[in-house]
């Protein structure tokens, strides 16, 4: 080694000491930028050896096997809308189509149904109201509008000459849905068939829609109820056609009850056309 290049190598050590380099990584040079293969990958350890498990033999099916099952899967929503039509247009009378909706599963309220709410008043009179879904009251009797919004609807019609001689009364799903809520637009339309064809089996000539989603249900229209209230709607029930008015569900009266005035309107104009 000549003496410059043992100034220099002195020098170089004397900027890695001042630098903080104090130690060699290893006895012999590495380029760092020479392109080096990647080492092959360390084996994986041996998975632990698990004892032996005896085969579980096969059980023939016992009746409580299958009394336990919980039973197929719910039909889809259009599934029981197909069912529900299939299913209503074979009820002859209303015993008939209360028996078939008893055993209709295609609604889910059913489950959480204490019974089936069917209808009250004389399905032979003039006038039809119908509701949207029952409350707590009517899921305990089986009846529709008999709590506090039924005592209301009672007294408006009494005021214009009508009790259950000569109305009847129902609603678009016969099933109180859980926590009084108002029933989906899938529920309705599972629901539709059969209060269709309960308006067909009366001898109703004017229907009373109480409510926006009875409105909307049964006469197809899109506006809520303070705009379409009032008004006269063309319903048809089967071979026949008949006059259709909407108006406030007393439910939402006993909430807001200056909207009373307006209902009153309604039951006045009822009132005319019974009498003609």
């Amino acid at each position: 080694m000549t003496v410059a290049n043992e100034k220099a190598l002195r020098e170089i050590l004397a900027f890695y000491q001042e630098a903080g380099v104090d130690a060699a990584v290893g006895d012999t040079p590495v380029d760092r930028l020479a392109e080096r293969e990647p080492a092959p990958p360390a084996p994986a350890p041996a998975p632990p050896s698990r004892p032996a498990v005896a085969a579980t033999p096969v059980r023939t099916l016992l009746p409580q096997d299958l009394a336990n099952n919980k039973g197929p899967a719910p039909p889809s929503p259009d599934a029981a809308i197909m069912a529900a039509r299939e299913a209503a247009r074979t009820a002859a009378d209303l015993d008939e189509l209360r028996a078939i909706l008893d055993r209709f599963e295609g609604c889910a309220l059913r489950a959480t149904a204490s019974q089936l709410v069917f209808g009250r008043g004389n399905p032979q009179s003039r006038v039809m109201f119908v509701g949207e879904a029952p409350g707590y009251e009517e899921d305990k009797s089986g009846l529709p509008f008999v709590g506090r919004s039924g005592h209301l609807l009672d007294r408006m019609m009494a005021a214009i000459g009508l009790d259950e001689s000569n109305a009847y009364v129902a609603n678009i799903v016969p099933w109180r849905p859980p926590g009084n809520r108002t029933p989906t637009p899938q529920e309705s339309a599972i629901c539709l068939p059969f209060i269709t064809r309960q308006i067909e089996l009366t001898s109703a000539n004017i229907l009373v829609c109480l409510g926006g989603p009875s409105a909307q249900t049964l006469l197809n229209i899109r506006e809520g109820i303070t705009k379409s209230r009032g008004r006269w709607h063309p319903f048809q029930a089967g071979s026949r056609e008949v006059r259709a008015l909407a108006t406030f569900h007393p439910a939402f009266l006993l909430r807001s009850p200056l909207q009373k005035r307006l209902a009153w309107r309604d039951f006045l104009a009822l009132k005319k056309a019974l009498a003609t």
